[in-house]
């Protein structure tokens, strides 16, 4: 109603659905995903999401805008996390289950993959950074959408963390100690 009905309605969400939005917006054919990564400052990716009723031209139009942005546009299908976090979040749940079987210590998990993996920062650390409600709220909402996929499963060590309101970075305590944006 506020947007004129010639609009594209774009979603910067990394979890949601974005045929939620579509279909729910009378204009499907002009709603896409445009999940931005952050700091976006220095991320240069984009995942360019398309539902089954996104119009070609809409999505196209999009991608070259990403492109004059300066941005590196990727294509993607509405599915659970699109590419990067589809593929990230089910590997945090593994260092998470390490960590809780006790298998590995949380500074040994993260330098593994920084070292081994080459890894900008370790999967603990990012967890702690990306926050680990968001972790928790993004999982469970994958679990209840596919409940028999295997990778989507939450363990007990992430929701003791939230319960215990040890969010991560921005509350200052999760897996690690943090003064701001640095681990303490």
């Amino acid at each position: 109603q506020i947007v004129k009905p010639s609009g594209i309605l774009a979603s910067n969400t990394s979890s949601l659905p974005i045929g939620d939005f579509a279909g729910s917006s009378g204009r499907a054919d002009k709603v896409v995903g445009l999940h931005f990564f952050n700091p976006v400052q220095l991320m240069k990716l984009v995942e360019v999401v398309k539902t089954d009723a996104t119009d070609p031209q809409i999505f196209d139009l999009c991608k070259r805008w990403t492109l004059s942005v300066g941005k590196t546009p990727v294509s993607c299908k509405d599915t659970p996390g699109f590419i990067v976090n589809r593929l990230l979040v089910p590997n945090l749940v593994q260092a998470l289950q390490l960590l809780e079987r006790g298998d590995a210590s949380m500074e040994d998990i993260d330098i593994s993959m920084q070292l081994g993996a080459g890894h900008p920062m370790g999967p603990i650390t990012l967890a702690d950074y990306i926050g680990l409600d968001t972790i928790l709220f993004i999982l469970e909402g994958w679990v209840k959408k596919f409940p028999n996929e295997p990778s989507f499963v939450v363990p007990t060590i992430l929701k003791q963390m939230v319960k215990d309101g040890k969010l991560g970075r921005k509350a200052g305590q999760g897996f690690y100690k943090w003064n701001g944006d640095k681990r303490a």
